[in-house]
């Protein structure tokens, strides 16, 4: 790239309206990504759902495919992040590859799921924290007391310096890896059947229920993209934030791959499916108490909680800096884009935690009058909010790489063919075959008994959201020009 664009080059001057510079290294960009994908919660979550809803052993191939499409996404926006630098990122892509509309349609997009992720989140969290708390002390707290903590503790920490949270995402993914190996390890040294790569054989993914496999699956990949997010805090962030992403697809591919297939290993290939719809989530923790000692599972169980909570804090990280790009570039009220002393996106912050909190209290209310009782927010607000967030990430990667096939095209510099227009071009079509599968498989993600007027409303929500960015944006186009042109000129970050 011989030179850059006024978009790619401005560095905003310190002061309100900079975040903390220099403050992210490769490692900590890391952490921050993976944590976002919860290690444990996948395995003892995601992939035993993953089992039970499609009835098929091939899970770990699931994620193997998954990480090969994100891959090719990967190589195209590792490259544009060493030229573009701001903290909302898909926008920032999309408007210089595709042009301003179709950026402030993307930001709208972006924030909403980012948003119903982050939120969703705290329905797992209650009613696991509020289950703990009944069995291990004997106490009935209500799930939305036990997200309210949670939510405090977030609150707290978003508005601090990003490294802070890195720090504290760090200890936390590091445990969870010691877990899940060693629940790997177990598994393979126990193994009913014998190790067998039976989940990985054609007839166990190659079938009808392929589909129903990706879009579970990319859940697990929910945050993989998050690095680029981050680019105006990093260390030199033209080359940090692209090997930060690269490290994180790679790990997450192969140790999810590699920990679903051992635990499946571990319970036995032909019993894995049977086991996974009779026990759920909880398959992982009723192995643990057959072959170690309580306490062990206990602490798992309490990894477990924090692998929610970490998960929680990266995606609270990241919608907050969405919040403070759009509020800087005034798609929001400036007050959005305006950081604290430290250098945090404190009223970004701030409104993310507020947006927590509506719909904590909202989910309350509707949950006390229910029949589902203490399973309501793991059966409503859980499902709803992030399958659509995850139904919303894939159109966000689909649509940024197209956008890197138009940015390399109007500047194509000294860059390969691959990683201008064949990689991206593999990435866009392999999500948007995923796109298509999750919105046919939507009635399964949310564990619906035929069909459900939310199998239409909520990726309806999604799909929404990006087109009234677009409408906001044709607005500004023709109403408020010096916003509209202030963010084509890239007077932003």
């Amino acid at each position: 790239m011989s030179e850059k664009t006024d978009f790619e080059s401005r560095v905003p001057a310190p002061g309100e309206k900079a975040l903390a510079r220099r403050t992210l290294g490769v490692p900590a960009l890391v952490f921050l990504i993976i944590a976002a994908s919860a290690p444990l919660t996948v395995l003892a979550g995601g992939a035993t759902t993953s089992f039970a809803v499609t009835g098929e052993q091939g899970v770990p191939v699931g994620y193997l495919i998954l990480g090969v499409i994100l891959v090719f996404f990967a190589v195209g926006y590792g490259r544009m992040s060493t030229v573009i630098q701001n903290a909302g990122a898909f926008y920032a892509y999309v408007t210089a590859g595709l042009g301003t509309t179709p950026g402030i349609g993307t930001s709208s997009l972006a924030l909403v799921t980012y948003n119903a992720m982050q939120v969703g989140l705290y329905g797992v969290f209650g009613f696991t924290a509020s289950s703990m708390l009944a069995e291990l002390a004997g106490l009935e707290v209500p799930w939305w007391l036990c997200a309210l903590v949670a939510w405090v503790l977030i609150g707290v920490l978003g508005v601090n310096r990003i490294d802070l949270s890195a720090k504290v995402l760090a200890v936390i993914v590091l445990l969870e890896f010691v877990v899940v190996i060693g629940v790997s390890m177990l598994s393979l040294g126990t193994a009913p059947e014998g190790v067998s790569f039976e989940p990985f054989l054609p007839e166990h993914w190659l079938t009808g229920s392929l589909g129903a496999l990706l879009a579970f699956g990319i859940a697990a990949f929910m945050g993989f993209e998050s690095g680029a997010i981050y680019s105006e805090e990093a260390k030199n962030p033209e080359r940090s934030v692209a090997r930060a992403t690269y490290i994180a697809v790679a790990i997450i591919a192969a140790f999810y791959a590699l920990s679903a297939w051992a635990f499946a290993v571990g319970v036995g290939p032909s019993e894995i499916v049977a086991q996974s719809q009779e026990w759920g989530p909880d398959l992982m923790f009723v192995f643990l108490e057959q072959h170690v000692p309580v306490i062990v599972g206990n602490l798992a169980a309490a990894l477990f909680l924090t692998s929610i909570l970490a998960a929680m804090i990266a995606f609270h990280n990241a919608a907050a800096r969405y919040f403070f790009s759009m509020g800087r570039a005034r798609l929001l009220p400036r007050y959005l884009g305006v950081t604290s002393r430290n250098g945090a996106p404190a009223a970004g912050s701030l409104t993310q935690t507020g947006v927590g909190l509506v719909f904590i209290i909202i989910f309350a209310a509707a949950g006390a009058g229910s029949d589902l009782g203490a399973l309501f927010p793991v059966l409503t607000m859980f499902p709803w909010l992030t399958n659509a967030a995850g139904f919303g990430m894939v159109i966000l990667l689909c649509v940024t790489s197209v956008a890197t096939i138009g940015y390399f095209k109007k500047h194509p510099g000294n860059v390969p063919g691959f990683v201008k227009t064949v990689a991206p071009a593999i990435s866009a079509v392999g999500l948007a075959i995923v796109a298509i599968l999750i919105m046919f498989n939507f009635d399964v993600m949310i564990e619906s008994d035929g069909f459900s007027p939310l199998v239409v409303i909520i990726p309806g929500v999604i799909v929404g959201s990006g087109v009234a960015g677009l409408a906001w944006g044709s607005f500004l186009q023709r109403r408020r020009p010096e916003i509209y042109h202030a963010v084509g000129d890239a007077d932003i970050g």
